[in-house]
């Protein structure tokens, strides 16, 4: 094989993933309410006072159940608030917006034009709070929320799908967010708020990061099946200081392990081709392109020999990680007992 150190190539698959600014306006004088005629009300909706809209947008909620209503006592009766209160609170959503809203007819009201406009807009903007509300709250729910989950391309097939099954047969409607991708790149977008935890190798070390060693995965001297070495069932892995190397790409956990392991073993790697994904490493040395170390394959791979490293140990580290000071919701909380219930289980053997 005529390659040598800088002849490299890049193989690159993308990685897998499964699962309105507000501006203010400082405000202007109020407008003399225009001499309208009743408008029709909307169509009849009551505003329960204990709503995440009435909590979290309680002006707005106040707006929608006057304008629902048309009358203040009515109104404040229904949103469980006194009626001075409310009345003030109108007079000073008119006066911060610069716009009359409501026609006053004695102990009636009606909604201007602007008044009708704007509540088209109000409600839309309640019910998306309340859908939020309603969705942050039951991906926290214990028994149906939400696990964003990270983890290895080389667990996907075989590792993970197994931790899945046996923690849903006592938690069956919990949810999950998947994402497949290297270690770095997990433990960045947990940081940025985009995962719970994830399962990743080298175990990372790191001062807003808790992590717990779960378990070791043997690793194999991966050649083609018409190498000198593929008879062997056993290599000490100096024996293939010779060859040319198909690696993950720099940033990988398990590049920085074959780096490791090879300076043990006493020489630096030739590396000819770089990839991110196992798989596509091993069907480059079944292409005669290079060896690799590499985890066992889910399913045996044809053209090629995998060997037992027997010198230096030739293992690498799955843990779990997560945030240290991020609080976890009840799905999270279970999962990661879960996972951590599972050291020395979590890999197939």
């Amino acid at each position: 094989m005529a390659h040598d150190s800088r002849s490299r190539h890049r193989v690159s698959p993308n990685s897998n993933e499964e699962d309105i600014p507000a501006t203010g306006a400082a405000p202007r004088p109020a407008a003399a309410p225009p001499g309208t005629g009743p408008v029709p009300p909307p169509a009849p909706a009551d505003l329960d006072p204990e709503s995440w809209s009435a909590l979290l947008a309680p002006r707005l909620a106040q707006f929608a159940g006057v304008a629902r209503q048309e009358h203040v006592t009515r109104a404040a009766h229904r949103l469980a608030v006194p009626q001075s209160t409310l009345s003030r609170a109108m007079v000073r959503l008119e006066h911060d917006l610069g716009v009359a809203l409501f026609a006053r007819h004695g102990r009636t009201l009606s909604l201007t034009p602007a008044g009708r406009t704007f509540l088209g807009s109000v409600e839309r903007a309640l019910a998306e709070v309340e859908r939020a509300a309603e969705s942050v709250r039951a991906d926290t729910d214990p028994a149906t929320g939400k696990i964003a989950f990270g983890f290895l391309h080389t667990l996907g097939s075989e590792t993970v799908p197994g931790l899945l099954r046996a923690f849903r047969a006592d938690h069956p409607r919990i949810r999950f967010q998947l994402v497949q991708n290297y270690g770095e790149a997990m433990i960045e977008r947990m940081r940025a708020g985009g995962l719970d935890l994830c399962l990743t190798s080298p175990v990372p070390d790191a001062p807003d990061l808790v992590t717990r060693r779960l378990d070791e995965q043997r690793l194999r001297l991966v050649v083609p099946d018409d190498h000198r070495l593929a008879t062997r069932k056993r290599v000490r892995l100096a024996e293939a200081a010779t060859e040319l190397f198909v690696t993950l790409e720099p940033g990988y956990g398990l590049r920085r392990i074959t780096d490791a392991l090879c300076a043990e073993a006493g020489f630096t790697p030739r590396i000819a081709f770089e990839g991110e994904e196992a798989e596509t490493l091993r069907g480059l040395v079944a292409a005669g392109l290079g060896v690799a170390l590499l985890p066992p394959p889910p399913v045996p791979r044809p053209g090629v020999a995998e060997l037992t490293v027997t010198a230096p140990r030739a293992v690498r580290e799955i843990g779990v990680a997560w945030l240290k000071d991020r609080p976890d919701t009840p799905p999270v909380t279970a999962f990661r007992r879960f996972l951590l219930s599972r050291r020395g289980q979590l890999i197939p053997r």
